[in-house]
């Protein structure tokens, strides 16, 4: 079964919900994405694999689920996060790597994978997936919902906003799908 994806908002205003969502989440959020990026940018380039590095990146996603990390060892952080930073892994891959992390969901797996590669990957969120008129969760469905945002991100409609963390057009479309869902439900 495929997925269908059908965009909430008017193309027209993802760039303006990007903008809105950076002022409208506050400084403390803000502080937790940077620290996200900061963190998955020192796994990617420096192979720092650590939990330290991980738990910055989940405390940006789901800060209730922080507490879970420490049932994993440090080999197996390692491990996954290896996995999931290699270029050569597939999506498929990379995301049941870290689904072997105690405290580790699809939401969270790929806040993991945006924070490392955000031209390439983009966060499965309840918020994001209300704007596209869905709701389903599995390794395939992400890859679907990837996929779609990805050529939503490559035919320019966002753009990267190079003040921010990651800035990618993936990583700013994700922005303005989040911010039109929280501004569409109160």
């Amino acid at each position: 079964m495929v997925a269908y994806f059908q965009l909430q908002p008017a193309e027209s205003d993802l760039q303006h919900l990007a903008e809105q969502y950076w002022h409208e989440i506050g400084e403390k959020d803000q502080s937790l994405e940077k620290a996200a990026f900061e963190a998955g940018e020192a796994i990617r380039k420096k192979g720092e694999y650590t939990l330290a590095n991980l738990e910055a990146i989940v405390r940006w996603k789901s800060e209730r689920v922080v507490h879970y990390l420490i049932g994993n060892s440090n080999e197996k952080i390692r491990r996954a996060l290896a996995i999931a930073a290699s270029p050569e892994s597939t999506t498929e891959s990379a995301v049941r790597a870290l689904l072997e992390l105690h405290g580790v969901d699809l939401p969270v797996a790929s806040a993991i994978l945006a924070a490392i590669y955000p031209e390439r990957y983009t966060v499965l969120d309840f918020r994001a997936l209300e704007a596209l008129g869905h709701s389903r969760h599995d390794v395939h469905f992400y890859e679907e919902y990837l996929a779609f945002c990805k050529r939503l991100a490559e035919s320019n409609i966002v753009k990267p906003q190079s003040e921010l963390p990651a800035p990618t057009p993936l990583r700013a479309l994700d922005r303005a799908l989040w911010e039109w869902s929280r501004s569409h439900t109160g």
